[in-house]
């Protein structure tokens, strides 16, 4: 098996030392991505937990920028060091508690003695206390600690705060002082020059009336900005004089005259303070230029707002898409990024703010939890090409490969702007998409204002063949009046799909063409309308020759030929309505399942039209393979006693994967997974790699893929064991990219060297040919290729002798 899906902006990225690659903590790995092209490069693996942060060593002397050494810290209590050119893993360190960010000032101000001498190198941890964690009457959960990386070990007997809950570091870009803050207050300290294992550290704090979100330390001046929740800028001007000046081991500086120090809350030592305020909503992003000019900020509303700190005048770069994260500065000053709520790193080019490359991962959940509970499917799958569509927060469809572990486009349901302030008008209720991914269908609600103007629109989409692109195709406005539609399906092969509401009625469409074959309108049409007894329909399902047409009706399944739009059966009846109906493969058998009180799952013979086995269980997803009788099952591990199969699970697991034939009530495999919860399955093609990239084991040719309810996904070889690991490795976008290949010792400093030949060159001398004036041409060419001496002195005498012209008598 193999994973994807991991969140891009969990922790800042750092750029290397020539700002040509970007590290990206991804999950339990760093991914290293090319700047120039946006595509992934290598990977550092080794933690065991979620990787926190990532430092680049910075380069001391030009030369030094070709290395590529940096350092990392995990939730699993490790530090490591690494080669991330190789990739190659040079030290792990054990601190033995979570680590949540990391900071090494000694590597901005690096300082050698006058013998030589490398002071040791220090790191300052936010920890948390894995001894109270699960206490909950100790509120404290967070520490400060010091870390000797030259000695791998905690500094002992030191620790410089306890603060609630673990917090971010924020260094400044001298590496002179750290800070941290917690609720109304920052926590300052000054890190000596020469810092030691036992050394007595000088703090301060600046106090506020709301809750700090953010902080930035100016690079020169003792200037330090903090953002609130309620989207103001506090700018203090002399933070610290009085306290990292005078040598005196105090909390706090005393302000003895408080008219000296507009803005300045008692007790806090800082000569002035500013307030700006721009923001809406919390401020997420602070970081000071390099020249210490401007100021860049950062929030919900997807504006990167820069501050001239002399005049406070505003410059914007507007309509990012989504709320901002982090803003990173590069080695190199014409390039940074900014990374966005939506798993989307924007790298920009400076000073213009142009937005040059994106690197996407897959789009997350909504953080709106009303807009999510829209999306109805949830992901769905392009079971031929390895993709997934996922419904994201702009009212968006993401197109994500399974395979590459990349974006492939992005298709806008609605045009809509990103704005946080704005009250939700419009839901993506459904998306479907047929089997071989050509069509995709979308439902949206436009929600009634004051009761008057709600709107259901079901719309079909073409991909262009050539560029994979979708285009709006047709628009149908209340297709089953005002009731909203409960699921959407298409017809294998062929161009017909069928919507069935809550209403009471089903609504089977196809295209003109399918028609009338010599119009050229691609649009599609109402072809049939069907219901039964007014019931509610909640499910609808094609058989996998397309023959037959499955719809639930409540609580019982009714049979259709699509063709005529007639009822051919109605078969059982179950306790709580049906909520999924799904055909097996090409086989005779359906699989349904309800929801409720008391949810099931039952297997139906289309030959007997009856049950052949069922379980009380509750299913959150349903997935049949489309080349023989086998579907999976994902069901929270609460439920799974009933079905008498705990073995494949394991203790603390959300949920599990089950593996069915549909002949047999006993699954021959199972899996445990995590955050079942919204998640979704698939059986896919694993056609999209050649035949030497596929194992005996998946001769099949499909694989089972998981997509959790936080859209990380996993994909796994449904027919081998538990254990069992496809040897499809993925594709990686950059192996044919040769700016992106990696040069090591000669060749990373001054290039490859040129191919040589031992074969002896049979190409004959080329002399020059005669002339009246040769002298003027005999330097012209190449020095191998000039004639002999004593051919160079004749031609060059005669040059200088003036031939004498002959008299006729």
């Amino acid at each position: 098996m193999f994973t994807g899906g991991k969140s891009f902006v969990s922790s800042p990225p750092a750029f290397s030392n020539d700002a040509k690659r970007l590290l990206v903590c991804t999950g339990n790995t760093v991914s290293i991505f090319s700047t120039s092209t946006g595509l992934q490069t290598g990977e550092l693996e080794g933690h065991g937990a979620k990787v926190t942060s990532v430092i680049v060593v910075p380069a001391s002397t030009p030369a030094s920028k070709v290395l590529c050494y940096c350092w990392t810290a995990s939730l699993d209590g490790n530090i490591k060091y690494w080669d991330f050119a190789a990739p190659e893993l040079m030290k792990t360190i054990d601190i033995r508690f979570p680590i949540h960010s990391m900071v090494i000032p000694s590597l901005l101000s690096q300082t050698t003695e006058s013998s030589g001498k490398i002071h040791d190198v220090f790191a300052y941890v936010s920890t948390e206390d894995v001894k109270v964690k699960g206490d909950k009457t100790i509120s404290v959960r967070g520490q400060i600690q010091k870390c000797n990386l030259t000695k791998s070990r905690l500094v002992g007997g030191l620790e410089l705060a306890k603060i609630e809950r673990p917090s971010s570091i924020i260094i400044s870009p001298s590496g002179n002082q750290i800070g941290v803050y917690e609720k109304c207050k920052l926590l300052i300290w000054e890190i000596p020059a020469k810092d030691l294992d036992q050394h007595c550290f000088k703090k301060i704090r600046l106090h506020h009336t709301k809750s700090f979100t953010a902080m930035a330390f100016h690079p020169t001046e003792r200037m330090l900005a903090a953002g609130d929740v309620t989207g103001r800028i506090l700018v203090w001007r002399g933070v610290g004089r009085k306290t990292f000046s005078n040598g005196k081991l105090i909390n706090g500086g005393l302000n003895e005259d408080e008219d000296d120090s507009p803005g300045v809350r008692s007790g806090d030592d800082a000569d002035s303070c500013t307030t700006w305020h721009w923001h809406s909503s919390q401020v997420n992003v602070l970081f000071f230029s390099s020249d210490g000019a401007y100021l860049y900020s950062g929030g919900r509303e997807g504006v990167l707002v820069v501050w001239q700190l002399d005049t406070g005048k505003k410059k914007f770069l507007p309509r990012i898409g989504s709320p901002l994260l982090y803003y990173i500065n590069s080695p190199d000053p014409t390039l940074s990024s900014i990374s966005c709520t939506d798993n989307r790193i924007q790298l920009l080019r400076m000073p213009s703010m142009e937005i040059v490359r994106s690197i996407s991962g897959i789009k997350l959940p909504s953080s709106r939890a009303e807009m999510y509970d829209a999306f109805g499917s949830g992901v769905v799958f392009n079971h031929t090409a390895g993709l997934i569509a996922v419904p994201t927060e702009n009212y968006r469809v993401q197109f994500y490969s399974l395979f590459d572990d990349r974006e492939v486009s992005e298709v806008q349901i609605c045009e809509r702007n990103h704005h946080p302030s704005d009250d939700i008008t419009v839901k993506v209720n459904l998306v479907a998409l047929s089997q071989d991914g050509s069509t995709m269908s979308t439902v949206e609600t436009r929600l009634p204002e004051e009761g008057i103007g709600g709107l259901v629109s079901l719309k079909f989409w073409a991909c262009d063949s050539q560029s994979k692109q979708f285009s709006l195709s047709t628009i149908i406005y209340e297709p089953h009046r005002e009731a909203a539609i409960s699921s959407i399906a298409f017809r294998p092969a062929s161009h017909m799909a069928v919507s069935s509401s809550h209403g009471g009625d089903f609504k089977v469409w196809v295209r003109r063409q399918e028609i009338h074959p010599k119009d050229q309108n691609t649009g599609w049409t109402c072809h049939a309308v069907g219901s039964y007894k007014k019931k509610p329909l909640t499910a609808a399902a094609f058989s996998g020759d397309g023959s037959v047409l499955a719809v639930a009706a409540e609580k019982v399944i009714t049979l259709w030929d699509p063709d005529r739009n007639t009822l051919l059966a109605v078969i059982g009846e179950t306790l709580e309505p049906i909520t999924t109906l799904s055909f097996v493969g090409k086989s005779s058998y359906l699989v349904s399942a309800s929801r409720g009180a008391d949810p099931l799952l039952t297997m139906w013979s289309m030959s007997k039209l009856c049950t052949i086995w069922s379980y009380r269980l509750h299913a959150e997803a349903i997935a049949s393979s489309m080349l023989n009788s086998t579907f999976a099952v994902l069901a929270p591990s609460k439920l799974l006693k009933s079905t008498g199969s705990t073995a494949g699970t394991s203790q603390g697991a959300e949920g599990a994967i089950l593996l069915f034939n549909a002949e047999n009530p006993v699954p021959f495999a199972t899996w445990s997974v995590s955050k079942a919860q919204g998640g979704r399955l698939s059986f896919i093609q694993s056609s999209p790699f050649s035949d030497n990239e596929l194992t005996d084991t998946t001769t099949a040719g499909e694989v089972l893929a998981y997509v959790s309810g936080c859209h990380e996904y996993v994909v796994l070889n449904p027919h081998g064991d538990q254990d069992s690991k496809l040897s499809i490795s993925r594709r990686r976008n950059s192996s044919s990219l040769d700016e992106t290949a990696e040069r090591f010792g000669y060749a990373s400093i001054y290039g490859e060297l040129p191919e040589f030949t031992m074969e002896i060159d049979q190409t004959p001398f080329q002399s020059m040919p005669p002339s009246d004036k040769s002298w003027k041409t005999v330097f012209s060419g190449p020095s191998h290729s000039l004639p002999p001496l004593p051919k160079l002195c004749s031609d060059f005498l005669e040059s200088l002798l003036e031939r004498r012209s002959t008299v006729v008598e």
